[in-house]
Protein backbone atom coordinates (compact mmCIF):
# COMPACT_ATOMS: atom_id res chain seq x y z
CA UNK A 1 0.00 0.00 0.00
CA UNK A 2 1.05 3.43 -1.00
CA UNK A 3 2.60 5.31 2.55
CA UNK A 4 0.00 8.14 2.00
CA UNK A 5 -2.76 5.85 1.56
CA UNK A 6 -1.25 3.88 5.12
CA UNK A 7 -1.23 7.28 7.04
CA UNK A 8 -4.97 7.45 5.52
CA UNK A 9 -5.90 4.47 6.96
CA UNK A 10 -4.39 5.14 10.40
CA UNK A 11 -5.65 8.85 10.77
CA UNK A 12 -9.74 7.40 10.53
CA UNK A 13 -8.68 4.71 13.10
CA UNK A 14 -7.19 7.91 15.00
CA UNK A 15 -3.40 6.38 15.46
CA UNK A 16 -1.84 9.33 15.00
CA UNK A 17 1.64 8.20 15.29
CA UNK A 18 1.73 5.64 13.29
CA UNK A 19 -0.04 8.54 10.70
CA UNK A 20 2.87 10.97 11.75
CA UNK A 21 5.34 7.92 10.65
CA UNK A 22 3.52 6.85 7.13
CA UNK A 23 3.60 10.58 6.06
CA UNK A 24 7.19 11.17 7.03
CA UNK A 25 8.02 8.41 5.23
CA UNK A 26 5.62 9.73 1.60
CA UNK A 27 8.01 12.58 1.93
CA UNK A 28 11.91 11.29 2.30
CA UNK A 29 10.44 8.80 -0.18
CA UNK A 30 9.21 11.73 -2.85
CA UNK A 31 9.71 15.28 -1.15
CA UNK A 32 8.27 17.15 -3.92
CA UNK A 33 4.48 15.64 -3.43
CA UNK A 34 2.59 18.18 -2.04
CA UNK A 35 0.16 15.76 -0.77
CA UNK A 36 2.10 14.02 1.93
CA UNK A 37 2.44 17.42 3.15
CA UNK A 38 -1.06 17.75 3.65
CA UNK A 39 -1.32 14.85 5.29
CA UNK A 40 0.84 15.49 7.73
CA UNK A 41 -0.15 19.09 7.90
CA UNK A 42 -3.66 17.23 8.86
CA UNK A 43 -2.30 15.17 11.74
CA UNK A 44 -0.50 18.12 13.47
CA UNK A 45 -3.89 20.17 13.13
CA UNK A 46 -5.98 16.86 14.41
CA UNK A 47 -3.11 16.97 17.34
CA UNK A 48 -3.40 20.48 17.80
CA UNK A 49 -0.38 21.35 16.90
CA UNK A 50 -1.79 24.08 14.41
CA UNK A 51 1.74 26.42 14.01
CA UNK A 52 3.41 23.46 12.36
CA UNK A 53 0.38 22.57 10.38
CA UNK A 54 0.44 25.80 8.82
CA UNK A 55 3.83 25.42 7.55
CA UNK A 56 3.15 22.04 6.03
CA UNK A 57 0.31 23.43 4.00
CA UNK A 58 3.01 26.27 3.47
CA UNK A 59 5.18 23.64 2.40
CA UNK A 60 2.64 21.92 -0.08
CA UNK A 61 1.79 24.73 -1.99
CA UNK A 62 5.58 25.96 -2.66
CA UNK A 63 5.52 22.82 -3.76
CA UNK A 64 2.17 22.97 -6.21
CA UNK A 65 0.70 26.26 -6.60
CA UNK A 66 -2.26 24.61 -7.30
CA UNK A 67 -2.68 22.08 -4.39
CA UNK A 68 -5.93 22.75 -3.74
CA UNK A 69 -6.33 20.68 -0.74
CA UNK A 70 -3.73 22.64 0.97
CA UNK A 71 -5.66 25.64 0.80
CA UNK A 72 -9.15 24.13 2.22
CA UNK A 73 -7.06 22.81 5.09
CA UNK A 74 -5.63 26.32 5.40
CA UNK A 75 -9.09 27.69 5.65
CA UNK A 76 -10.25 24.86 8.18
CA UNK A 77 -7.89 26.14 10.69
CA UNK A 78 -8.49 30.18 10.25
CA UNK A 79 -11.84 29.23 10.86
CA UNK A 80 -11.34 27.04 14.26
CA UNK A 81 -9.40 30.25 14.95
CA UNK A 82 -12.51 32.50 14.37
CA UNK A 83 -10.50 34.31 11.37
CA UNK A 84 -13.22 34.29 9.37
CA UNK A 85 -12.38 37.04 6.28
CA UNK A 86 -9.17 34.68 5.81
CA UNK A 87 -10.71 31.33 5.77
CA UNK A 88 -13.52 32.39 3.37
CA UNK A 89 -10.35 33.76 1.04
CA UNK A 90 -8.77 30.14 1.55
CA UNK A 91 -11.91 28.49 0.92
CA UNK A 92 -12.39 30.46 -2.11
CA UNK A 93 -9.07 29.75 -3.52
CA UNK A 94 -9.20 26.04 -2.88
CA UNK A 95 -12.45 26.10 -5.20
CA UNK A 96 -11.17 28.11 -7.54
CA UNK A 97 -7.98 25.73 -7.86
CA UNK A 98 -10.86 23.20 -8.65
CA UNK A 99 -11.42 21.51 -5.27
CA UNK A 100 -15.18 21.00 -5.84
CA UNK A 101 -16.49 18.68 -2.80
CA UNK A 102 -18.89 18.79 -0.70
CA UNK A 103 -16.79 19.66 2.45
CA UNK A 104 -15.51 22.65 0.52
CA UNK A 105 -18.61 24.33 -0.52
CA UNK A 106 -19.86 23.76 3.53
CA UNK A 107 -17.55 25.56 4.97
CA UNK A 108 -17.31 27.76 2.69
CA UNK A 109 -21.17 28.82 3.39
CA UNK A 110 -20.25 28.42 7.03
CA UNK A 111 -17.85 30.79 6.71
CA UNK A 112 -20.24 33.00 4.88
CA UNK A 113 -22.86 32.37 7.36
CA UNK A 114 -20.65 33.12 10.65
CA UNK A 115 -19.97 36.73 8.57
CA UNK A 116 -23.34 37.74 8.21
CA UNK A 117 -23.58 37.02 4.63
CA UNK A 118 -26.77 34.59 4.69
CA UNK A 119 -27.77 35.02 1.29
CA UNK A 120 -24.04 34.55 -0.33
CA UNK A 121 -23.89 31.66 1.56
CA UNK A 122 -27.11 29.87 0.24
CA UNK A 123 -25.87 28.61 -2.64
CA UNK A 124 -22.71 27.19 -1.14
CA UNK A 125 -24.72 25.37 1.78
CA UNK A 126 -27.29 23.62 -1.37
CA UNK A 127 -24.04 22.60 -3.26
CA UNK A 128 -22.51 21.21 -0.35
CA UNK A 129 -26.04 19.13 -0.09
CA UNK A 130 -26.47 18.23 -3.40
CA UNK A 131 -22.74 16.71 -3.43
CA UNK A 132 -23.47 14.81 -0.05
CA UNK A 133 -26.98 14.05 0.54
CA UNK A 134 -26.79 11.97 3.55
CA UNK A 135 -24.74 14.74 5.72
CA UNK A 136 -26.75 15.82 8.10
CA UNK A 137 -24.98 18.78 9.76
CA UNK A 138 -24.99 20.03 6.16
CA UNK A 139 -28.61 19.77 5.67
CA UNK A 140 -28.83 21.88 9.24
CA UNK A 141 -27.01 24.37 8.51
CA UNK A 142 -28.50 24.90 4.83
CA UNK A 143 -31.82 25.04 6.55
CA UNK A 144 -30.99 27.30 9.36
CA UNK A 145 -29.44 29.69 6.54
CA UNK A 146 -32.87 29.34 5.05
CA UNK A 147 -34.81 29.81 7.94
CA UNK A 148 -32.79 33.25 8.26
CA UNK A 149 -33.80 34.47 5.06
CA UNK A 150 -37.28 33.87 6.10
CA UNK A 151 -37.62 31.15 4.09
CA UNK A 152 -39.55 29.12 6.16
CA UNK A 153 -41.46 26.29 3.75
CA UNK A 154 -37.85 25.37 2.47
CA UNK A 155 -36.15 25.44 5.82
CA UNK A 156 -38.56 22.86 7.41
CA UNK A 157 -37.59 20.55 4.20
CA UNK A 158 -34.29 20.54 5.20
CA UNK A 159 -34.91 20.52 8.90
CA UNK A 160 -37.07 16.87 8.16
CA UNK A 161 -34.36 15.58 6.09
CA UNK A 162 -31.94 16.17 9.12
CA UNK A 163 -33.70 14.30 11.50
CA UNK A 164 -34.48 11.36 9.05
CA UNK A 165 -30.39 11.37 8.38
CA UNK A 166 -29.29 12.08 12.09
CA UNK A 167 -32.85 10.97 14.98
CA UNK A 168 -30.77 12.61 17.87
CA UNK A 169 -30.02 16.07 16.13
CA UNK A 170 -32.22 18.39 19.23
CA UNK A 171 -31.42 21.41 17.72
CA UNK A 172 -32.82 20.53 13.88
CA UNK A 173 -35.61 19.42 16.03
CA UNK A 174 -35.88 22.83 18.07
CA UNK A 175 -36.16 24.53 14.67
CA UNK A 176 -38.93 22.53 13.60
CA UNK A 177 -40.70 23.66 16.58
CA UNK A 178 -39.93 27.11 15.98
CA UNK A 179 -41.06 27.04 12.12
CA UNK A 180 -44.36 25.61 13.38
CA UNK A 181 -44.86 28.16 16.43
CA UNK A 182 -44.42 30.77 13.53
CA UNK A 183 -46.80 28.81 11.18
CA UNK A 184 -49.02 29.02 14.77
CA UNK A 185 -49.74 25.01 14.51
CA UNK A 186 -49.06 24.89 18.48
CA UNK A 187 -49.32 21.82 18.98
CA UNK A 188 -46.77 20.65 16.28
CA UNK A 189 -44.88 22.70 17.43
CA UNK A 190 -44.64 21.81 21.28
CA UNK A 191 -44.08 17.78 19.32
CA UNK A 192 -41.00 18.97 18.26
CA UNK A 193 -39.77 21.24 21.38
CA UNK A 194 -40.55 17.96 23.40
CA UNK A 195 -38.70 15.54 21.22
CA UNK A 196 -35.12 17.79 21.62
CA UNK A 197 -36.03 17.83 24.97
CA UNK A 198 -36.37 13.80 25.03
CA UNK A 199 -32.78 13.84 23.38
CA UNK A 200 -30.97 16.71 24.95
CA UNK A 201 -33.51 17.40 28.39
CA UNK A 202 -30.72 20.65 29.29
CA UNK A 203 -31.77 22.13 25.63
CA UNK A 204 -32.40 26.02 27.23
CA UNK A 205 -33.83 26.97 24.25
CA UNK A 206 -36.45 24.33 23.58
CA UNK A 207 -37.76 24.22 27.22
CA UNK A 208 -38.37 28.14 27.38
CA UNK A 209 -40.33 27.87 24.27
CA UNK A 210 -42.12 25.10 25.37
CA UNK A 211 -43.31 27.34 28.50
CA UNK A 212 -44.40 29.84 26.50
CA UNK A 213 -46.46 27.73 24.18
CA UNK A 214 -48.40 26.14 27.03
CA UNK A 215 -47.98 28.72 29.03
CA UNK A 216 -50.17 30.94 25.88
CA UNK A 217 -52.90 28.21 25.59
Amino acid sequence: MDKNQLGVQYMQEGNWEEAAKAFNEAIEENPKDPIAYINFGNVLSAVGDDERALNFYQKAIQIDENAAAAYYSIGNLLFSKDLFNEAKNMFETAMKKGLQSADNFFMLGLTLVSLDQGRFALPYLQRSVELNESDAEARFQYGLCLAQLELIDESMVQFEKCVELDPHHSDAYYNLGVSYAFKENADKALEMFQKALDIQPDHMLAGHAKKLIENNQ
